[in-house]
């Protein structure tokens, strides 16, 4: 009696349903605004995200983690407008700063840096982040 009972129940719910809708108006405007926002999306990606050949400074490679998040610490210390890249490459953390993109410029920071880290400090090439030239962003219509 129970499973009739439930059956009876389940195919009412069913049932009921089925014979309801929902109708949804949606304004066309929320289409031109999804479509912009995406334009913008790809406008800011392609501002922000530049890379070119350039040179870095390899900072510390060695198998202590501590010791390279110390180096790193003590670079956001001393040079706060040097970025700082801490990788793993087993069994080696190296960390590497700077986004240079000529040796002299990258020198210019060595020179000071060899005081800091007795070890050496070293140019390398690398792939770097570019700043955008321009602050505003162009967005094709």
């Amino acid at each position: 009696m129970k499973y009739l009972a439930l059956l009876l129940t389940l195919f009412t719910f069913s049932a009921a349903s089925a014979q309801s809708s929902v109708v949804v108006h949606k304004d066309p405007r929320v289409d031109l605004l999804a479509k912009r926002q995406g334009q913008i999306n790809v406008a800011v990606r392609k501002a922000s995200s530049r890379t070119a050949q350039g040179f870095r400074l390899l900072i510390i490679s060695t198998t202590d983690r501590q010791a390279a998040i110390d180096a790193k610490s003590k670079i956001y210390t001393l040079y706060p407008e040097l970025k700082a890249y801490l990788s793993y490459q087993s069994p080696y953390y190296k960390l590497k700063a700077g986004n240079f993109k000529t040796r002299a410029e990258a020198d210019s920071y060595r020179k000071s840096l060899n005081a800091q880290f007795p070890k050496g400090v070293f140019v390398i090439n690398d792939v770097v982040e570019l700043k955008a030239e321009k602050e505003t962003v162009e967005i094709e219509d």
